[in-house]
């Protein structure tokens, strides 16, 4: 008979922040704990999203028992539509989240036609799921959206703990989205008979205070609007619906209206208002087509693009090429948000154009604008002491978070620290625990339709064509007699600009025309090669640049 075992094996989201997804496997079959995206940075050269890679499931995907999600945010569920067809042809995939996360889920699979693939399982507040002989309980946490799950789970190897994303928040009342968190409390009990293995987020592990509250944020932007005479814009997460209230609960005070500008903002709303989470103002404007008639001194617009997303609203409001939105003098901006690592220098340069554009902007400190969603320091040493327990697995977050997670871990006396890396499994059994051998995980790169198809070398390409350029050469060669019947022509694209580099292009002409005295007719096969090279070493030696070189050649 075998022994029960859980096989947990990270397929993202162990050294990068996003693409939370991670495959656990028991003897009654497997499942994912989330399945979550990544957006690329500025050497994934026209990526869209970056996807876990799925095909470690296809062994066994008469086994596949489902997804279980702790919350809706797209680095814990902006994979499932990929994963939905993954599976399309073989079974219909069930998906387990609270009412907000699956109304999210419900509207991704729906646009891209797969929601008949998908099988919503809604788990209310600690609601209790079955995935073989492993039982789930959700425990509310406070996050930055509404319906954030823990989950307390029930093994034949012990009892497990997975924070998912959260905080502690001790106002947590004052913004009762659901019902209030009271995850130290649930914790405590849940430990008292002990704790098998505790997976936590360690986003936030670097900031070495505790969290602030979004009872803060409320003061902070009430402060800002009672001194603001101009228009005033306030960027957000577009998922973020507590944030969301608040600023509707202001504007209904100072006698604002209400202007949405970006289309997952609208979508979210719209969720959010008819699963009764939100209530939207009497003067409320759901597009930004309508506003017309509407002074700026009477008005605060909602806008998508925190991370300064080249086509977001926010940024071509800041640029002004917003065809409604513009900003003037005496307006302000509030950037009610954090910046994801690698957006940093997109954000700023959007902030300058603000300024340019004559506004005021808050992206520092001065009012508490932004309240993380993620537990600091203080708050997951809190969880490590409620918790005790015997094993522990930083999650959430780049290597140095792991690292320094498990490092708090041991300095309170938890000694069994797993520190893991994407596709590294790990196995635990009822009285032993096996560390196993790496397996390469590589990520999928989506654009547009082509799921995978983009790798390192279309990325190098594409890297070369970003910094060098390219050059074209085209030929019409008679294949009998080597004769030359049109061109060499030669052709810049972000290299050199012809008009001023002409006689250099000429040069690469007769450098092309040489190769073909060479080879007198003969051996013509060799020609693209020995031009690429020939070119590629002309320019690098009189430009120091090497473009990349695309020899057209027809034989006729």
């Amino acid at each position: 008979m075998n022994k029960p075992f859980l096989r947990i094996s990270p397929l993202g989201g162990l050294g990068e922040i996003g693409l939370n997804c991670q495959k656990w496997e028991t003897n009654d079959g497997t499942f994912l704990m989330d399945c979550g995206l990544m957006f690329p940075d500025d050497s994934h050269y026209g990526v869209d999203v970056i996807i876990p890679c799925f095909e470690s499931l296809e062994t066994n995907k008469d086994k596949f028992l489902g997804v279980v999600l702790t919350h809706g945010h797209e680095d814990h569920i902006g994979a499932l539509p990929w994963l939905v067809r993954f599976f399309r042809a073989k079974k219909i995939v069930n998906i387990y989240g609270s009412a907000f996360t699956l109304a999210l889920v419900k509207h991704k699979l729906t646009e891209r036609g797969l929601i008949d693939n998908a099988n919503l399982i809604l788990v209310e507040t600690y609601d209790t799921i079955q995935l073989g002989s492993i039982t789930f309980q959700a425990i509310p946490v406070c996050h930055s959206i509404p319906g954030g799950y823990a989950y307390f789970i029930e093994s034949k190897i012990g009892k497990i703990v997975h924070t998912g994303d959260f905080k502690l928040d001790d106002y947590s009342e004052f913004y009762p989205l659901e019902s209030t968190c009271a995850f130290k409390n649930d914790l405590f009990d849940f430990a008292k008979t002990g704790i098998k293995l505790l997976l936590s987020d360690s986003t936030n592990i670097e900031n070495r205070n505790h969290s602030a509250s979004e009872n803060g944020v409320k003061d902070g932007l009430d402060q800002i609007f009672m001194q603001t005479k101009g228009r005033i814009v306030i960027a957000l997460f577009a998922s973020h619906i507590q944030r969301i209230r608040t600023v509707f609960e202001l504007a209904e005070k100072y006698g604002r209206h209400v202007i949405i500008s970006g289309r997952s903002l609208t979508t979210n709303i719209t969720i959010a208002e008819e699963l009764g989470l939100l209530k939207t103002p009497k003067i409320y404007h759901e597009s930004d087509e309508t506003i017309t008639d509407l002074t700026r001194e009477n008005t605060v617009v909602l806008a998508t693009g925190t991370q300064g997303e080249a086509l977001s609203a926010l940024t071509r409001i800041s640029s002004g090429e917003h065809k409604r939105l513009a900003l003037h003098e005496g307006d302000t901006v509030i950037m009610s948000s954090r910046t994801i690592p690698g957006n940093a220098r997109a954000v700023s340069r959007m902030i300058n154009q603000m300024y340019k554009q004559g506004a005021t902007v808050f992206h520092d400190d001065r009012f508490l604008i932004h309240a993380t969603g993620h537990a600091c320091y203080e708050e997951l040493k809190t969880i490590l002491e409620i918790a005790k327990p015997e094993h522990f697995i930083p999650i959430h977050g780049e290597y140095r978070h792991l690292a320094q997670h498990a490092q708090l871990a041991k300095s309170l006396g938890i000694t069994n620290c797993h520190l893991l890396e994407d596709g590294q499994p790990i196995t635990f059994y009822t009285n032993d625990v096996i560390k196993e051998d790496s397996n390469p995980v590589d990520f999928v790169l989506v654009d547009g339709k082509g799921v995978g198809d983009v790798g390192r070398l279309v990325l190098k390409e594409r890297r070369i064509l970003s910094n060098e350029g390219i050059i074209i050469i085209s030929l019409v060669i008679d294949k009998e007699t080597g004769t030359v019947l049109a061109g060499p022509t030669v052709i810049s694209h972000g290299f050199v600009f012809e008009q001023q580099f002409n006689h250099y292009l000429q040069e690469a002409q007769c450098l092309i025309l040489e190769q073909l005295e060479i080879l007198n007719g003969k051996n013509l096969d060799k020609l693209p090669e020995m031009i690429r090279l020939t070119i590629r070493r002309f320019f690098r030696d009189i430009l120091a640049r090497e473009p990349l070189i695309e020899n057209i050649i027809h034989f006729v």
